[in-house]
């Protein structure tokens, strides 16, 4: 059982692969900045490695409008939980270093988020995200 939990946010009425492309995004950033998040290497029996997973419970949501969206972003945000977000104009950049001058060039307030990703204790993401349902 694990005291914490990831909890990814996507609107709702975006295409398919825009959704993949936001939950593949946020994941590898909890990962990098939370190595507990992860396992170790799967190694097989004769000693074939591969990647390891995240390990705490992931749990995908949908923002049914920007203002579903908003609100639990500022929602966890008032609850100190570790965020990363995805902006519609992030589907336009080509590279990292694009991505942090598009985050960069925008206040908090003025971000067209369309996705974000919430870390944190299970109570705490959970009133985050509360009225939210599950992804289907």
């Amino acid at each position: 059982m694990y005291d914490k939990k990831v909890a990814i946010v996507v609107l709702d009425d975006l295409l398919l692969w825009q959704k993949l492309n936001i939950v593949s995004f946020l994941a590898g950033s909890i990962a990098i900045s939370f190595p507990e998040t992860h396992g170790g290497d799967f190694v097989t029996a004769d000693g074939l490695k591969f990647l390891p997973f995240i390990k705490h419970p992931t749990l995908i949501y949908k923002a049914e409008g920007p203002e579903k969206i908003k609100r639990a972003f500022l929602r966890a945000r008032d609850r100190e939980l570790a965020i990363g977000i995805y902006t519609r104009p992030l589907f336009d950049t080509r590279s990292g270093e694009e991505n942090v001058e598009e985050i960069a060039s925008k206040s908090v307030e003025d971000l067209d988020l369309v996705g974000i990703i919430v870390y944190g204790e299970n109570k705490k993401v959970d009133k985050a995200l509360d009225g939210l349902k599950f992804h289907q």
